[in-house]
């Protein structure tokens, strides 16, 4: 062949190898990204043997970072982190100094300049996203409240991320590094003159960005979406997706000097809006999961092994900072909001790690002249061996809180027993608690259920797991207790034994099992309803105690087919 075929080879060495690696990867119960980048560590000029084109990888993963924000963005959810707001919002900020100023401290230590230890401390601060919600969701703990906290985490820390991308570039003169376009045509006045504009500059272009893309572009591209969709072409649909987020961060780029994770962020959070979303995501999946596969070979490309033999006192140091560092911060600020052991446990060891973020910035700060080469290679050695160790973090959860609370009085004590919301207030009226209907979650379901019980008349008490939710409820006048229901102690004090009715609106069997064998053991002839996970599990719980017991689908089934009866009997009779 004559012609170039440099972009070819690139993509499929790349792609083929990081499949097998990856494959032996989950294989070993490691997450499958870790395989990628020992792929790219395979075919990167630090290693003999092939060697893929190193600027076709980097062209591709920003292709890859675009793609991988725009996710970000499609499963942004405002409603989820407000829901933890708390927590989320305090505790991953106070993380995130703490670990920065961990990195920081270090890299100042090894002599580096101010911004390179800014940016480097940074990129030991913030989870991957792929690792923590792939975690979670391969121990169905993504749903639980201990997930969800940790979601909201994860998500405070991306926004923050986020907003260093913005600073970093217009920063970078100030730090030590070289001024990004935004700080060029400024260079009149004092230092500190040409700073305030440069920022103020350019959290103005981000300003005016954001402005259009939240009053403008939230109707414009949904509706975008919706004509193209109208067109019954899939393939059309899907183009338009991926030109919507390539389009958006190109152009947020040329126009406006924002970055592409943070233009495609937003065309994200844009078509969020859309009642499309979900079908956005689902089309746009597989392209999205190439791409960020190119874009953590590319990343292990950039990595000499040689420093794990040359600098090995340096690559602990890192690896110490993200895995303890990081993840007693994280245990002792969800402790100090009084959440028991067992949420401090997944929620620290969910943050255990560096991904994504942490490439991004990394790539950022060196293209600034802010962090050198060996910043960017310690960052990459953190990554892969926090990766590694992140599934034995969670193996180890279970046997550390049954070794500590058999063998430390402090530990019992932060179940907080002594929890204000793990009990009714004094204040609550007692003939609310007779001959109550209990309902164990009130998310969308049980509030819903909650709501046409009190209209009929029928005294509620809630017991839920959410700490915001318990509070929302007791400002309504409606008791409730925090905690998991599943632990008897929750089911007393939410005085199930005086209950006519225990409604369980939680579709997992083993936790529903617990409750109805706690609620029949206090009170034989309760009333128990419960909502199950599958057919399947049906005669289980029923043989548990359920009184009746209701699956998602065939309830819709039933209630879809009673009324399309009555609409064909009524139109007969017409």
């Amino acid at each position: 062949m004559h012609h170039d075929i440099a972009l070819i080879t690139t993509i499929s060495v790349a792609l083929g190898l990081a499949l097998v690696l990856g494959f032996v990867a989950v294989r070993l119960r490691m997450p499958a990204l870790l395989g990628y980048m020992i792929a790219g560590v395979m075919i990167g000029p630090a290693t003999p043997g092939f060697v893929a084109d190193v600027t076709l990888s980097q062209q591709l993963a920003e292709i890859g970072v675009i793609l991988l924000m725009f996710g970000v963005g499609l499963h942004f959810s405002l409603k989820d982190l407000m829901a933890v707001r708390r927590i989320a919002i305090f505790g991953a900020v106070a993380q995130i100094l703490v670990a920065t100023t961990l990195g920081a401290a270090v890299a100042q230590w090894w002599g580096w300049s101010i911004g390179a230890s800014v940016v480097f401390g940074l990129a030991l601060s913030v989870a991957s996203t792929v690792v923590l919600l792939r975690g979670l969701e391969s121990r169905g703990l993504l749903d639980s409240q201990n997930g969800r906290i940790a979601v909201g985490w994860l998500i405070v820390e991306d926004l923050v991320m986020v907003f260093a991308l913005v600073l970093l570039p217009a920063l970078a003169g100030w730090l030590g590094g070289t001024p990004g376009a935004a700080t060029d045509g400024h260079g009149g006045g004092t230092g500190e003159t040409t700073l305030l504009t440069t920022v103020a500059l350019t959290l103005g272009k981000v300003a005016i960005f954001i402005a259009l893309m939240l009053l403008g572009g939230k109707r414009f591209f949904p509706w975008l979406l919706w004509q193209v969709a109208r067109t019954g072409s899939r393939e059309l649909f899907t183009l338009g997706v991926i030109a919507i987020a390539m389009g958006i961060a190109y152009f947020s780029s040329i126009i406006f000097g924002v970055s592409f994770a943070l233009g495609a962020f937003f065309a994200g959070m844009v078509l969020r809006e859309s009642a499309l979303s979900h079908r956005a995501a689902e089309e746009s999946l597989p392209l999205r999961d190439a791409f960020a596969v190119l874009f953590f070979v590319s990343v292990g490309m950039l990595f000499d092994p040689a420093m794990l033999i040359e600098e090995p006192l340096r690559v602990l140091t890192v690896v110490a900072i993200i895995v303890f560092g990081k993840t007693l911060a994280a245990f002792g600020l969800v402790l100090l909001f009084r959440y028991p052991l067992n949420t401090a446990f997944t929620v620290s060891a969910s943050l255990a790690q560096i991904g994504e973020f942490s490439f991004i910035l990394a790539a950022l700060g060196a293209s600034l002249g802010l962090l050198p080469e060996q910043g960017q290679n310690l960052i990459v050695a953190g990554a892969l061996i926090s990766i590694a160790l992140n599934p034995l973090l969670f193996n180890l959860l279970e046997p550390a809180q049954r070794w500590i609370r058999g063998r430390s009085r402090l530990a019992r004590f932060m179940e907080r027993t002594d929890d204000p919301l793990a009990e009714l207030p004094m204040t609550t009226d007692l003939r609310s608690l007779t001959g109550h209907a209990l309902i164990v979650g009130y998310g969308v379901l049980g509030s819903h259920i909650g709501t046409q019980l009190r209209r009929s008349g029928m005294s509620v008490v809630v017991a839920d797991i959410q700490r915001e939710r318990v509070e929302q409820l007791r400002a309504q006048d409606i008791p409730a207790v925090c905690g998991d229901a599943a632990d008897e102690e929750v089911l007393i004090q939410a005085h199930v034994a005086r209950a006519r009715m225990l409604i369980i609106t939680v579709p997992d069997t083993v936790r529903t099992q617990k409750m109805m064998a706690t609620a029949k053991l206090l009170r034989p002839e309760i009333s128990i309803l419960v909502c199950a996970e599958n057919e399947e599990v049906e005669p289980l719980l029923r043989k548990a105690g359920a009184t009746a017991v209701f699956v998602g689908e065939r309830e819709l089934a039933n209630n879809m087919g009673d009324f399309a009866v009555q609409r064909l009997a009524s139109e007969a009779e017409t």
